[in-house]
């Protein structure tokens, strides 16, 4: 069988090669010509021509080696059947005249068996934890990446961040903040680069208890994926598989308003306030730092809910931010307005932070954050 199907591509590469050696001489015989006459000729079609067979010649040889190896392991393979079936023969007992040697006959057929019992229902395994590797160790902490189901069912990538009071206390469990990205496929680190300088420089200084942050790769299929958050609220607020493999890999409280809080950054600040303002019941606190808000959208998702828990809200921008400042008291006043558990909402202004360059402000923003999510996340435990 494996002779018959490289006899084909052989005779092919053969033809091939017997048109290109031709086309190549003939090639060469007008370049001769040409050179007679003093004119100039093109080397280039002969010299392709030429290429051209070598490799035909190459395949033919290839192929011819192959040929010959399947042909003789064919002999192989049937010189070793026949040894099998005289072993099979020799394995038979005597019984026939004349010494003949006769195949045992079958046994008897015995009672037709029972069927088979159906096999045991297998319960449904449990979700297996993702494994995350070491990419840094920014901020004093540890960065570890994994590919975690998003609430679509395919992979994206999320980062997270160990405080380093994770290492130092084996025994101890953490809060955990899920910060929201603003540009697809990347994760909010990579917009807010100083995140974890931030995170870290608070819980060394005693002014927020430490606390594990998470970073989603933001969705595709639009360029603003915040802005889907007019749309559909509780995609972005209850991400069951996060919470699921989060709580699996490490050292996290129990998933729940008194140990879960988000944060946004920026472009990312909408995610945080919906998801805050959307699952109280899941997310104690959050926290939407320099911020520009669909405050008609945001009052909705407040109103609409779940009743039995109040949304924890701090909205904060540098003082120099007077677009940020007026879009954070805009949405304060809405959710005042509003009803049901927006109503309720315990929605805090910072406006207080001031410094040199902006850059400066935002660590000192994030810094704010984390003390604010820290210190409601306490209370509510």
């Amino acid at each position: 069988m494996v002779r018959s199907l490289l006899v084909v591509p052989l005779l092919a590469a053969a033809a091939g090669g017997v048109w290109l050696a031709r086309g190549a001489l003939l090639r060469w015989r007008d370049l001769r010509s040409a050179a007679t006459y003093e004119l100039a000729g093109d080397q280039r079609p002969m010299l392709v021509r030429a290429a051209g067979a070598m490799v035909c010649g190459v395949c033919v040889t290839a192929l011819t080696v192959l040929t010959a190896l399947g042909t003789f392991g064919g002999l192989g393979g049937s010189g070793g059947r026949a040894d099998g079936a005289e072993l099979s023969v020799g394995d038979a007992r005597e019984g026939a005249p004349g010494g003949v040697r006769q195949a045992a006959p079958p046994a008897a057929d015995p009672l037709p068996a029972a069927a088979p019992a159906p096999a045991p229902t297998t319960p449904a395994a449990a979700p297996v934890a993702s494994r995350f590797d070491s990419v840094g160790h920014p901020g004093g902490g540890e960065l570890l990446q994994s590919a975690v189901p998003g609430p679509d069912g395919h992979p994206r990538n999320v980062r997270v961040w160990l405080p380093a009071q994770y290492a130092k206390d084996p025994n101890a469990r953490f809060p955990v903040v899920v910060m929201h990205a603003a540009t697809p496929r990347r994760t909010a680190d990579t917009e807010v680069p100083d995140v974890f300088e931030g995170l870290g420089s608070a819980a060394q200084t005693a002014k927020a208890r430490p606390f594990i942050l998470v970073a989603p790769e933001a969705p595709n299929g639009t360029a603003h994926p915040c802005e889907l958050v007019a749309a559909a609220p509780q995609a972005v607020a209850d991400d069951a598989a996060l919470r699921a493999v989060i709580a699996a890999a490490f050292r996290t409280l129990p998933p729940g308003p008194a140990s879960w809080g988000t944060l946004g950054v920026e472009d990312g600040a909408p995610c945080a306030a919906a998801a805050g303002l959307a699952r109280p019941d899941l997310y104690g606190a959050a926290a939407a730092v320099s911020g520009r808000y669909d405050t008609a959208a945001l009052a909705r998702t407040g109103a609409e809910a779940p009743a039995d828990a109040a949304p924890h809200l701090l909205l904060a921008a540098a003082k120099a931010d007077g677009a940020g400042l007026d879009a954070a008291r805009k949405l304060q006043a809405a959710l005042r307005a509003g009803t049901g558990s927006a109503a309720r909402a315990d929605v805090r202004i910072s406006d207080n932070v001031q410094d040199y360059t902006r850059d400066r402000e935002r660590l000192r923003l994030v810094r704010q954050a984390a003390q604010y999510l820290a210190e409601t996340l306490a209370k509510a435990s």
